[in-house]
């Protein structure tokens, strides 16, 4: 299959754009990515004009652009916009962008888009039932993956749990602005997915995040019945996701 056939997929943040075509038979990139900045302000017309500029980086072609957004996403709506322009509330992301682009587009949350990557090639590949996936940064990102379908939107940093939202004491910020050691942290993250898995009974969360290369010094501090692993797809998953979302989608 030529790279020009492949699934495009976009990773748009807050301060970077990035996509590549992504070979679906091995969840990778089929060309080297290409990256631009996210432009100041991110409006939907000036991100849009910023898609254009790095589809044209590659071969012409009309297969599907999956684009992830970081903020909730309801039927190509978006609903929110998390360090990204107010404009972006309310505008149908998949109409708009699939006129401006001329090519079946489909946007996902940004985590979303890594949840449903690390469950089709990564951490979590060949597990089936309920996989949850979670990424440790600034707050703490969340997905849901049931034998290999998203299910959408499920913010589960936003718990609240013993009257605090949860990701407020159990995210790598809260470990860095509060200077917890690993195991004080380790306790918290144990409160946190004990939280969840009585909640949704996963088979295995899956840990992503900058701070899951350090699993070593807290994960042993985590005690929880179900199965932790890290994340293995790292930044590739958010472009390899949209990809996959937009190939189905287009199916």
């Amino acid at each position: 299959m030529r790279a020009m056939e492949h699934p495009f997929g976009i990773d748009f943040g807050g301060t970077g754009i990035k996509g590549a075509p992504v070979d679906l038979a091995v969840g990778d990139f089929a060309e080297e990515r290409v990256r631009h900045p996210t432009p100041q302000p991110s409006t939907p017309e000036a991100v849009a004009d910023v898609f254009v500029q790095l589809l044209a980086s590659f071969p012409e072609s009309y297969s599907p652009v999956g684009v992830t957004v970081p903020g909730v996403v309801r039927r190509g709506v978006v609903g929110s916009a998390a360090n990204i322009d107010d404009a972006w509330i309310g505008t149908d992301a998949d109409a708009m962008l699939s006129d401006r682009l001329r090519r079946s587009v489909h946007v996902v949350n940004d985590a979303d888009a890594a949840g449903l990557a690390e469950a089709a090639y990564g951490a979590a590949r060949g597990v089936t039932g309920l996989v949850i996936v979670t990424t440790l940064g600034t707050g703490i990102g969340s997905a849901m993956v049931h034998d290999g379908v998203l299910v959408p939107n499920a913010e589960l940093g936003h718990l609240e749990i013993d009257g605090h939202d949860a990701e407020s004491r159990a995210a790598n910020s809260a470990r860095k602005r509060e200077e917890l050691s690993w195991e004080e942290w380790g306790a918290r993250l144990t409160r946190y997915y004990r939280t969840v898995e009585m909640l949704f009974s996963p088979e295995v969360f899956v840990i992503g995040g900058g701070v899951s290369k350090d699993a070593e010094h807290w994960l042993p501090h985590v005690h929880v019945r179900t199965p932790i692993v890290t994340a293995t797809l790292l930044n590739r998953a958010g472009v390899v996701g949209a990809a996959l979302l937009a190939a189905r989608e287009q199916d």
